[in-house]
């Protein structure tokens, strides 16, 4: 009898490490998947151009990222159903309309994060960037055939995500930004960018982002009202990290472009990384250039097929080999194409349009009771959310709209 209950003390102890592991692996996924290459480029040039007022818009994108991830992580906890199961309880073909956007979007951006891998192996070995690619793919579909991909997933994404922290950090100590300037412009901007606030929030819970972490929590059986807590806790951490690396990456900018560098437009993050600490820095941009590109690949493979799996019983139980012939389908076309840039404007542009569907779709669900039963959703949550549609939605039309004449 004494032996059974130890045996279930040291079960308990094993699920509670299994359960806290799965909450911090769903946040630094979403983390890394919103910091891929173009992340890295997108903090370069909107630094280079509103220097320390750069800083109140990451302040507010931060505040209504954390409304729209607050939203969407604990409608999919309380209903136990994943983005495009809610969508379509809220209108019928509305959850294949959206699973339909995130994987073209997740697929055309793929290529760019698989590019943005090989050209990180390129800089670190000097190898070509095409073999670098296929290295890094290599990489991304070991972690997926492995017995326990879920937890090897969790484990890579926490260590590199945490490398990513310290290694940006590094060159923002030695490029030495002017801290004051940057706390100060933070709450007095000298000029206001929306165009840029919207822009940085579309770029870290845009798209399959928004979704990354929620499904991560589901796959995990982390669900119901009472993990609400958790999963709160979960969305803001991977807000955070995510922020965190957008901080930091933005005073190693500022420290670089306040001693009147210019940044290379090609390439302004290597820039950054090579004028802030020489040879050593260009190095450490390609190291960092190939873990946000690896773990967005990660990441958005994992979080398109996701969209898929509710389909078809299929596509659910070897949904491990879809994940993998996404991460072959995007190489290859990498490999034999390049980046595909009609594609990726095209998928820029309906991505932009995804947040404010997926998001609008999550409020409506919030205050369905077939969909929720007896949760009650925080009104301040609803109407954070709603600003964020709003938001969003103007700025993807307009850049729909923009970007129509680029595809003819």
């Amino acid at each position: 009898m004494s032996n059974l209950k130890q045996e279930n003390t040291l079960l308990s102890v094993k699920d509670q490490k299994a359960r806290r592991r799965s909450l911090i692996g769903a946040a630094f996924l979403m983390a890394t998947s919103a910091v891929g290459p173009g992340f890295l480029t997108q903090t370069a040039v909107f630094t280079e151009s509103l220097l320390a007022s750069f800083g109140f818009v990451i302040f507010i994108s931060i505040l209504l990222d954390i409304g729209a991830q607050l939203n969407v992580w604990r409608i999919i906890s309380v209903s136990g159903l994943r983005g495009q199961e809610i969508a379509n309880k809220v209108l019928p073909g509305l959850g294949f309309v959206v699973a339909i956007f995130i994987v073209i979007g997740g697929l055309a951006f793929n290529i760019g994060n698989i590019g943005g891998a090989g050209l990180g192996v390129n800089v670190v070995l000097g190898i070509d960037p095409t073999v670098g690619a296929l290295i890094s793919a290599a990489f991304a579909i070991f972690i997926f055939l492995s017995k326990e991909a879920g937890a090897a997933m969790d484990r890579i994404v926490n260590v590199l995500g945490a490398l990513l922290v310290l290694l940006i950090g590094y060159v923002m100590f030695v490029s030495q930004p002017p801290m004051g300037e940057a706390i100060y412009r933070t709450f007095v901007p000298l000029e206001l960018d929306v165009y840029a606030i919207i822009t940085i929030v579309g770029g870290t819970v845009g798209g399959y982002i928004t979704f990354s972490g929620g499904h991560r929590l589901l796959d995990a059986g982390i669900k119901g009202k009472e993990s609400i807590p958790e999963v709160k806790r979960t969305a803001v951490l991977g807000i955070s990290v995510a922020s965190l690396v957008r901080i930091l990456l933005f005073l190693a900018v500022l420290g670089v472009v306040s001693q009147r560098v210019a940044l290379d437009p090609s390439n302004p993050a290597a820039t950054v990384f090579q004028s802030a600490a020489g040879d050593i820095g260009y190095r450490l941009f390609g190291i960092v250039l190939w873990v946000a590109g690896i773990t967005s690949v990660i990441g958005a493979a994992y979080t398109s097929v996701s969209f898929l799996r509710t389909f078809h019983p299929v596509i659910d139980k070897f949904h491990k080999y879809w994940i993998i012939a996404f991460i072959i389908i995007s190489t290859f076309v990498f490999v034999t194409i390049g980046e595909a840039t009609t594609l990726l404007v095209l998928a820029g542009a309906v991505n932009g349009l995804i947040l404010p569907l997926v998001l609008g779709s999550m409020l409506l669900a919030a205050h369905n009771k077939k969909i929720i039963g007896d949760y009650k959703h925080p009104v301040w949550l609803t109407i954070f959310g709603a600003l964020v549609v709003i938001l969003t939605t103007i700025l993807g039309v307009r850049t729909l709209i923009q970007m129509i004449p680029q595809l003819f």
